[in-house]
C-alpha cells in the first residue's frame, strides 16, 4: 500500500511533462518567428538586388 500511495504523490514525471510542453511551445513560437524574419529578410535583399542591378544598367 506505501508502493501506491507514494506513486501517487510523485510528481517528477508531470514536472517533467510541463517542462516538455514549455519547450515544445517556445520552440514553435521561435520557428514561427524566425520564419516571419526570413520572410522580412527575403524581401529586403530583393530590393536592394533590384536597386543595384538598377544603378549598373
Amino acid at each position: 500500500m506505501k508502493f501506491f500511495n507514494k506513486l501517487i504523490r510523485n510528481e517528477d514525471g508531470a514536472t517533467a511533462i510541463e517542462y516538455g510542453l514549455i519547450a515544445a511551445l517556445i520552440a514553435v513560437a521561435a520557428i514561427t518567428a524566425l520564419g516571419q524574419v526570413g520572410d522580412n529578410l527575403e524581401t529586403t535583399f530583393l530590393k536592394v538586388d533590384d536597386k543595384l542591378t538598377a544603378a549598373n544598367a
